[in-house]
């Protein structure tokens, strides 16, 4: 009798935790989605071999630059989870870009491409850094000569879109290269197997810090199969951060849409992958992710977050790390006679050539 009254308070104590966890992870699946393993087919643009991999050519190959020195690669790396570890990324002669790349991992669960959101799909998003200026510095003709010039890459198209009258165009470069950047994503992170219910997959701390995340309000923009890049924010909802982290000049969504209230509004970026790659924001002037998570709590929720909670959500989001992609560098068809040199300057950058 002894015994029993010993063991009964354990029992009803271990059952109570059961149903904490149980109610925990409800609520996680209730916001929340895991990364499938199977990339998602692209209304319209299927994802056959010979496109996908004339999309991955295209993706690395340089020549879609008129230096011929900046691929997609070069900003949005690929054994760099996506990304290229700067605050804004290097573009056509040195010169610096206005905001942080964002990781090109998942992107294509995000519902619009770029900060500001004037891309409404990857192959819009591909068109937009080939020919700005202080990017690839190209043209859609420049990029159609190259390409013709080099016979492989004719028979790649051809290939690619069979269909086509004039398989090798601007539009259709564009296309591949959304087909190729649909396959990288990356399932397999612990939250993910959480949310498919292995509750072992996290550990408290983590699960203390997914708690966090959404009782303080995270998960109202960072929700979803993405855990962000599914909706527009002002960034400073309570208080405007720094000048340094929100530059003043950039005024974010209200560049495209000149709506007043669009100023300082941007797509939420997505979370996933987030500890590989800093610098965070678009800005990317904040380089620890447990500072920028301190910076969300004062700038959107409206909370001064201590230490113990910063360092909480922080190993939460440590979970959102999946299997990276494994990509090969292909090789590229080689330059003919009728391949036009490179453009290593610009009138911009004070160049002559």
């Amino acid at each position: 009798m002894h015994k029993i009254a010993i063991l009964v308070p354990f029992f009803f104590l271990f059952a109570g935790i059961a149903q904490g966890e149980e109610g925990l992870l409800s609520r996680a699946k209730s916001q929340f989605e895991p990364i499938p393993k199977t990339p998602p087919k692209i209304e319209g643009n299927p994802a056959d071999p010979a496109r996908l991999e004339l999309g991955r050519k295209l993706y690395f190959d340089p020549r879609l630059s008129a230096s011929h020195l900046i691929s997609c690669n070069t900003c949005h790396n690929v054994g760099l989870a996506g990304a290229d570890l700067q605050e804004t990324s290097i573009g056509h002669g040195w010169q610096k870009g206005p905001r942080n790349a964002p990781t090109v991992y998942n992107s294509v669960f995000n519902f619009a491409q770029f900060w500001d959101g004037r891309a409404k799909d990857l192959a819009e998003q591909a068109k937009g850094p080939v020919q700005a200026s202080v990017e690839m510095n190209s043209t859609p003709e420049l990029v159609i000569k190259t390409l013709n010039s080099l016979p492989e890459y004719k028979e790649f198209f051809s290939k690619a879109f069979p269909d086509s009258e004039n398989p090798l165009t601007f539009n259709n470069v564009a296309r591949a290269i959304e087909v190729y950047e649909a396959t990288l994503v990356t399932p397999g992170a612990p939250f993910d197997l959480y949310l498919q219910g292995n509750e072992t997959a996290l550990g408290e701390e983590e699960k203390r810090g997914l708690e966090f995340f959404m009782d303080k309000g995270c998960s109202a923009c960072h929700g979803g199969i993405n855990m962000g890049g599914s909706g527009y924010y002002p960034f400073g909802v309570i208080e405007a951060p720094d000048a340094e982290i929100r530059p003043p000049e950039d005024l974010g969504r209200f560049k495209v849409t000149n709506t007043s209230g669009d100023r300082y509004v941007f797509k939420s970026p997505s979370l996933r992958n987030i500890e590989l790659t800093p610098p965070y924001f678009h800005s990317g002037t904040v380089w620890s992710l447990k500072d920028a998570v301190a910076v969300m709590g004062s700038a959107q929720l409206g909370i001064q977050l201590n230490s113990d909670e910063t360092q909480t959500i922080t190993a939460f989001l440590r979970t959102l790390t999946g299997e990276q992609p494994r990509e090969e560098y292909p090789v590229l068809p080689p330059n003919t006679p009728e391949t036009p040199r490179p453009k290593l300057f610009s009138p911009e950058t004070g160049g002559k050539k």
